[in-house]
């Protein structure tokens, strides 16, 4: 391969990282909007985005598939390829790339903490729905207890 076609692959794969950093600006954003979501226990929400998440995952699988072969015989040649022009730029990219997909997975450990709190709060809520109805169980018993009833029968 010469220095044309190494030049050419170069601008193929910058190319393909600048789509795959977009991606991810809007993966990012889309994860911000999901950890909102289920910090305000908003569930509908919260899908809604996932689905909106989902689609934005599959094209970056798409633009990802097609970038691996490029990357793997830039690597191959990296020698002869880190002197060309634009190559510096798709490896900064790809450190943005990498940098991006860092903070989606921090948003996301942040909205799987705030899922588990809201689970804890909802099973803390069933909980007390759940004294609170053996409570009034016994006081209905209480109240409809026959008049005249006493404590001791009259033979005792």
């Amino acid at each position: 391969m010469d220095t044309a076609q190494l030049a050419t692959l170069i601008t193929q794969y910058r190319a393909g990282l600048e789509a795959e950093v977009a991606i991810l600006l809007k993966l990012r954003q889309t994860a911000a909007q999901q950890r909102e979501a289920s910090a305000a226990q908003d569930l509908a929400a919260f899908h809604r985005f996932t689905d909106e998440r989902d689609s934005l995952m599959t094209s970056l699988v798409n633009v990802e598939s097609q970038l691996r072969e490029v990357r793997q015989t830039l690597s191959q040649r990296k020698k002869e390829v880190a002197p060309l022009p634009d190559y510096r730029e798709a490896v900064d990219l790809h450190q943005r790339a990498i940098a991006l997909v860092s903070q989606i997975l921090d948003t996301d450990a942040e909205s799987t903490e705030a899922l588990a709190k809201a689970e804890l709060v909802r099973r803390d809520t069933a909980r007390a729905l759940e004294q609170g109805e053996t409570t009034l169980t016994a006081y209905r018993r209480v109240m409809t207890t026959p008049a005249g009833g006493a404590l001791v029968d009259k033979r005792g």
